[in-house]
């Protein structure tokens, strides 16, 4: 019963990361409509679509102010309010200055959910079950980044409102989402060391896992009572968390350096370059969004089973050899196997990188800091996701595919060296056993 209860409520926080990857894929299918009826040069255009993506570093900077000032869980009701005004409001746009303000907003609830979600069920979940769980947050993002792109596709091009409809239908899920987090408890660990309401925190944590709750609340105790928590994030850059920050900003600069965000939104421009018609691109990008979820499910199965620094090996290799063969492709100009690759490099991402960063990032902290080091890893994920798509459209411009993937397929050969040299293994560790690993000791 209380397993099927924690996957409910998993789940459920899991939406937040349905809406981070809708939002994210569904402007692909807009991006060129945008761009002419509003004529758009290419840098305002790249502005345009990247605004989400700084909306996103403002909500990643600072969503751990409210989950540790009022709890995940109000946090995450007021990151489905921000989804519900941004589809609404974009897809109403009269003009280009509002659709980016209402993007803006869109992409602050992104990036608070990118903080909140993944510690809110880190934080629920036993150590034995914590990767599967909170993949469920990585799984919710790329099945919102199919359903996208397949709504894009649904909806089609034919239309000059088309692109209204295919940002406007995130209402729904966003609404959805609102209703649905009030039926999921607090974080017990943020109840105890925030609140000091140890009574709720141990009825939460025996709900979820009666076997262990006794042990779990001790280490809980125990970790509490070493440090009293300082205000939100100054205690994370004492000098104690410096191995910690480091794992968090590089894992989140190379997740960027794989390119996969200009891939996802830029796909149909991709295949526009191949000389594929427009509806056989956007039908293209729904093979895209069904890879990534299919192997965002092996991702999960494998987590807790081969671990996050074997999957990352086995990814690095992997986009190493995908990446690498696209460049060649678009030097070489042999278009009809690009589809084929990018279907390939996105099945080692989301094995990878895809499956790993959000559950990583959420376990190398130790429970006083992990809000103020979730929110420096998302916001150097989404600084770095902002700079790639805002530049995307001037580089592919200027030097087409090869180079842009000769430089993504190099980056990927400096994560190699990262996982092999530096990377730490966390699966089956506890949070607070292996927050005391990542803690310098004086």
């Amino acid at each position: 019963m209380q397993k099927s209860r924690l996957f409910f409520w998993s789940i459920t926080i899991a939406l937040g990361g349905f809406l981070f990857g809708f939002d994210t894929a569904v402007i692909s299918g807009a991006e060129q409509s945008i761009q002419h009826l509003w004529h758009l040069s290419d840098v305002k255009h790249g502005l345009a679509m990247a605004i989400a993506l700084y909306g996103t570093v403002l909500g990643a900077l600072l969503g751990g102010l409210p989950a540790d000032a009022w709890g995940r869980k109000r946090t995450l009701i007021m990151v489905a309010l921000l989804y519900l005004v941004s589809a609404i409001g974009s897809a109403m746009a009269p003009e280009v200055y509002s659709f980016m303000v209402f993007r803006f907003i869109g992409g602050i609830g992104v990036g608070a959910s990118s903080v909140v979600a993944p510690i809110y069920i880190s934080e629920l979940a036993p150590p034995a079950r914590r990767g599967r769980l909170v993949i469920l947050f990585q799984l919710n993002i790329v099945l919102g980044i199919f359903l996208a792109y397949l709504s894009n596709y649904l909806i089609g091009s034919g239309s000059e409102t088309s692109w209204r409809w295919m940002l406007g239908v995130e209402a729904v899920p966003a609404f959805l989402f609102f209703l649905f987090i009030f039926g999921v408890p607090e974080s017990p660990r943020w109840l105890f060391i925030r609140k000091k309401d140890e009574k709720e925190a141990s009825r939460i944590v025996t709900l979820v896992d009666p076997d262990h709750a006794v042990e779990i609340l001790k280490m809980i105790r125990n970790a509490a009572h070493e440090a009293k928590p300082k205000r939100f994030s100054f205690e994370l850059f004492s000098g104690k968390y410096n191995f910690p920050i480091l794992l968090a900003v590089l894992i989140a600069v190379f997740n960027q350096l794989t390119g996969i965000n200009a891939v996802i939104y830029y796909a149909p421009r991709i295949f526009d370059l191949t000389g594929i018609t427009r509806d056989s691109a956007l039908l293209s990008t729904v093979g895209i969004g069904s890879v990534n979820m299919i192997f965002t499910f092996l991702g999960m199965a494998a987590i807790d089973r081969f671990g996050r620094k074997t999957l990352m090996y086995f990814g690095s290799f992997g986009l190493i050899l995908a990446l690498g063969l696209l460049s060649r492709a678009f030097y070489l100009d042999i278009f009809k196997t690009v589809p084929y690759l990018l279907f390939l490099y996105i099945a080692f991402f989301a094995l990878s990188q895809g499956a790993v960063i959000w559950v990583f990032i959420s376990e190398i902290f130790p429970n006083r800091v992990r809000a103020a080091g979730q929110s420096l890893g998302s916001f150097t994920h989404w600084t770095m996701a902002a700079v790639m798509t805002n530049a995307f459209p001037f580089f592919v411009n200027k030097f087409h595919g090869g180079p842009i993937f000769l430089f993504f397929f190099i980056m990927m050969l400096f994560q190699l060296l990262f996982v092999w040299k530096i990377m730490p293994e966390a699966r089956h560790i506890s949070l607070e056993e292996l927050g005391r690993k990542m803690v310098r000791r004086k």
